[in-house]
């Protein structure tokens, strides 16, 4: 795979090992252009997180690390980069779960996504108006303990609290997880904002592919650590396969269940690409 000028995200046949024995990632590529969305589906143990913390250097924290292949953000290196360094340059991730400052107020939280720069106090302003504007409840709640907001308020808070490091690259780990629909379509809404008005491309982590493919420009379909299809949101949404096995939609032949046709899907070891 050739980095091109339009490509910020680049995997190249990826391998990732935990403790040096347990295999994670067995040859994901991936390709994420300025100003798109990506999706990446699959579901508990597919690679998902881990595909995302490759790309944010974040796999030593859980002693894990590429052995094989190419990390590359706009062009350079980042496997073996400090996470800190990539906030610095433009790639932030919101992790699974919110993790949120539970003692912090949320106005605190925000603050401290933007620490890594160092703004000035004019700056720092700056950066939070902007965040209360594309996210309002935030602002009503700025001053309320992070702990004893939502869930859906505390996702809020972690996407607001990447952002103020302004990223180009935002990774989102599970946005949907535990939230309830109407909230899930707001955080989605507001993502698409950021792509359309910020010019923020987005990878994102999700097992809600209707939603997903929905959003994304592109996606990639994860099982066993590899990547088993991608096309265009469009595509992989229209697929028969994809909507039985990701999609919830099943559809079953004379004598055939749920388990053979899985069995049956996860035979070939190559990635198939969706032609246009």
């Amino acid at each position: 795979m050739t980095v091109q000028s339009d490509v910020l995200l680049s995997l190249q046949n990826v391998h990732v090992a935990y403790d040096g024995i347990i295999a994670a990632l067995r040859g994901v590529s991936l390709e994420v252009k300025k100003g798109s969305i990506v999706a990446l589906l699959g579901g508990n143990g597919a690679g998902k997180t881990t595909t995302l913390k490759a790309a944010s250097g974040l796999l030593a924290a859980e002693r894990g690390a590429v052995t094989v292949g190419n990390v590359l953000y706009q062009g350079r290196d980042s496997a073996h980069r400090d996470p800190r360094e990539l906030v610095k340059a433009g790639l932030s991730q919101v992790l699974e779960g919110r993790h949120c400052f539970p003692h912090f107020s949320v106005e605190e939280n925000l603050i401290a996504g933007a620490l890594v720069r160092r703004p000035c106090r004019a700056e720092l302003a700056r950066k939070l108006d902007r965040v209360y504007q594309q996210f309002p409840k935030l602002k009503a709640r700025r001053y309320s303990l992070a702990g004893l907001t939502s869930g859906g308020e505390q996702q809020m808070v972690a996407i607001g609290r990447a952002l103020m490091a302004e990223p180009a690259l935002l990774l989102l780990d599970e946005p949907s997880m535990g939230l309830a629909p109407l909230i899930i379509e707001e955080i989605f809404e507001i993502v698409k904002d950021l792509q359309t008005d910020d010019g923020v491309s987005v990878l994102l982590a999700e097992q809600n592919a209707t939603l997903a493919l929905r959003y994304a420009d592109h996606g990639y379909v994860l099982e066993n650590g590899r990547v088993c299809i991608s096309g265009t949101g469009a595509q992989l949404a229209a697929r028969e396969d994809v909507k039985e096995f990701y999609l919830g939609v099943e559809r079953r032949g004379p004598g055939e269940n749920r388990f053979s046709r899985m069995r049956a899907r996860r035979r070939p070891a190559h990635a198939e690409s969706v032609s246009s």
